[in-house]
């Protein structure tokens, strides 16, 4: 966590090395990474190049926030 700020008021989405960075703690909705290159099951387990975010679950976020 770099960055003070939470969520994107206009995208409602988080923002990047704040603090609730999908990077981090991962991605806010199944299967999805956040600039939405990978979308799908089928692309379990792989870290966007652009984004940096693993493509999972999105109950993982619970477990990683603590």
């Amino acid at each position: 966590v770099k960055k003070p700020e939470t969520i994107n008021y206009r995208t409602l989405k988080p923002e990047k090395d704040g603090l609730f960075c999908e990077k981090i703690f991962g991605p806010t909705k199944d299967w999805e990474c956040h600039c939405g290159k990978y979308k799908r099951v089928r692309y379990k387990g792989v870290v966007c190049d652009r984004c940096g975010v693993e493509v999972t679950k999105a109950k993982v976020r619970r477990e990683r926030m603590g």
